[in-house]
């Protein structure tokens, strides 16, 4: 299939699927052409400034409320939205989980969201959840909405198809797709079963970060992000809309596909980005930087500078600092990390942590090397390294990160995970001032 693009992050794009089914110079004409229906779609209020105001305007064949009748709950399976503490119980500190097997079954987007941890509230629009995504079968005639939040999904084996009300996305492994809160779509399987992890920003929209003293260059560049064009479904049909609302998953029954917009225009909407394009920059001489100069997406807080999440990626690069331990140290730190590996090897932690695994490091909570890494970085000689075919990122939240049930009981849960910080020897010698 071949698919079409728009280039630019947070560009206002119009793009139409019928020559002249945008209207000209006005945004609700008294009749659209084609017999269409103007609607807007917000992501932010109304009277937002106009540097964060965020709104496209959709032209469908028929407006939303057709496509929604009466809603009724329906069991959520392993989806959890915080504030939701659930008396599944690991103890405090470090945790650290092999890949998850595939599960038996028909799986679809919906029913293959399982919830690792969630953080802050929803109802406050404050927080996050890190979800599992397991799809074995593509939607048909199913679509889903989250009013909750946005969904960042970062493939990490299959890829996956994304039918959305504003065209169609196809990511594989090193690609992610965010999904504005709101947005009605479908996932599709393109070569076989999928795995991924998913974000679900629950505050504000991301948004690429200020690059301060960095300048104009580097890191994530806007015009490697890509929206889609529109394209549309005229399919007289039942179909299925799950809505996400309040931690809660609802469905509703329509006539035809909601994916029926023919034309839109504005600066909302879902998109794309190959994180193997992401420009990092690094010490050139000693010292290992702080992991924010690897901060692809930011949703900011109200606390300038501490962000409600941020998507942070350790791509291939290179390793030149002299005289420094490279990997990063042993800290304690405000921000709660969610770190998963998509391919290759983290150089932080090269035992136990493989693709498809994942690890928490909570608020204030001690990580860092493993015995090996830390054994390996403090002797080794250090020549110019490349780090080559590894992905590693974390969603990091300024909330606690609270496992859910599901996550606390899953047998992939390595139970010995602290063991790999077992072997840390006492090196201290009052008598001795150079290092051993």
């Amino acid at each position: 299939m071949s698919l079409a693009y728009m280039s630019g992050f947070g560009n206002s794009f119009e793009t139409e699927a019928l020559p002249g089914a945008l209207p000209v110079g006005r945004n609700s004409p008294q009749k659209c052409d084609y017999g269409l229906y103007a609607e807007q779609l917000s992501g932010s209020a109304f009277t937002a400034p106009r540097a964060s105001n965020e709104r496209s305007w959709l032209y469908r064949i028929r407006p939303t409320v057709r496509h929604t009748g009466r809603f009724e709950r329906v069991d959520r399976g392993d989806l959890r939205t915080a504030p939701e503490r659930e008396d599944g119980h690991v103890p405090l500190g470090p945790m650290r989980w092999s890949p998850v097997p595939m599960p038996e079954g028909n799986l679809t987007f919906v029913s293959g969201l399982k919830t690792i941890a969630t953080a802050g509230d929803a109802e406050s629009h404050s927080g996050m959840a890190s979800h599992l995504l397991f799809i074995t079968a593509s939607m048909s005639r199913e679509h889903i909405s989250n009013a909750d939040g946005e969904f960042l999904i970062v493939a990490q084996d299959g890829q996956i198809r994304f039918r959305t009300e504003f065209g169609v996305i196809d990511i594989e492994p090193g690609e992610i797709c965010v999904i504005p809160r709101g947005v009605i779509f479908r996932v599709e399987l393109i070569d076989g079963p999928v795995r991924a992890y998913v974000c679900e920003n629950y505050g504000g929209g991301f948004t690429l970060p200020d690059r301060g003293p960095i300048g104009a260059n580097c890191l994530a560049n806007p015009r490697d992000f890509l929206a889609p064009v529109a394209s549309y479904e005229d399919i007289e049909a039942p179909h299925r809309l799950y809505v996400k609302w309040g931690g809660e998953l609802h469905v509703t029954e329509t006539g035809q596909s909601p994916l029926d917009v023919v034309a839109w225009h504005g600066n909302y909407y879902p998109y794309k980005y190959d994180l193997r394009r992401y420009s990092p920059v690094g010490s050139i001489l000693f010292d290992h930087p702080d992991p924010s100069i690897f901060t692809v997406l930011t949703a900011p807080s109200e606390t300038p500078g501490t962000a409600n999440v941020d998507f942070v990626i350790f791509p291939e690069r290179w390793l030149v600092g002299e005289n420094t331990f490279r990997p990063p140290w042993y800290h304690r730190n405000i921000m709660s990390e969610f770190m998963g590996l998509v391919y290759g090897v983290y150089d932080a932690k090269p035992e136990g942590f493989v693709p498809g695994g994942f690890s928490l490091h909570n608020q204030m909570l001690p990580h860092g090397p493993d015995t090996d890494a830390f054994e390996h970085a403090s002797n080794v000689e250090l020549k110019p390294v490349k780090l080559t075919h590894t992905l590693a990122f974390m969603f990091e939240t300024r909330f606690r990160q609270r496992v859910t049930r599901y996550a606390a009981g899953l047998p992939s849960l390595q139970a010995n995970y602290a063991d790999c910080w077992s072997g840390l020897k006492k090196h201290f010698d009052p008598t001795r001032r150079e290092p051993k």
